[in-house]
């Protein structure tokens, strides 16, 4: 009888030691039924080929506006360029700023020459649609 005992003891002991060890290892006996499923890989690519195509797309926008930007820089360094190459003009004191293919020309003129003359540049620039002008007399 006390052999019986004694077994039922180390069992008892050996039981909460594997409990106990399990409880401090993160596993607990209940755990392993109401654990979440992992994703399967199938999903785990398709997510991120998702998110992969959300930002290609965003990239190519952004890849987008840089373009339209330089275009735009590219237009308004031709007028600056043409002004100050123009015996008439004074680039300094006209300011040009670009949006799309419309060109803005503001600042102030000496003369009616030096307007028209300014004007006709950006007018003859290749790639503008259109030149509004903000350009005041002294």
């Amino acid at each position: 009888m006390s052999i019986l005992r004694l077994f039922l003891v180390v069992l008892i002991v050996v039981a909460g030691i594997f409990l106990a060890l399990g409880y401090i290892g993160g596993l607990r006996i209940g755990d392993t039924l109401s654990r979440p499923t992992v994703a399967s890989s199938s999903d785990t690519v398709d997510r991120a080929r998702e998110r992969g195509a959300e930002i290609g797309e965003k990239a190519a926008i952004a890849a987008s506006k840089v373009e339209e930007t330089l275009d735009e820089a590219a237009l308004t360094a031709k007028i600056k360029a043409k002004m100050a190459l123009d015996d008439l003009v004074k680039a300094r004191d006209i300011n040009v700023t670009t949006h799309d293919t419309t060109v803005t020309l503001s600042g102030t003129v000496d003369s009616k020459a030096e307007h028209d003359r300014a004007m006709s540049l950006a007018h003859e620039t290749a790639g503008v649609t259109k030149v509004i002008d903000d350009l005041h007399s002294r």
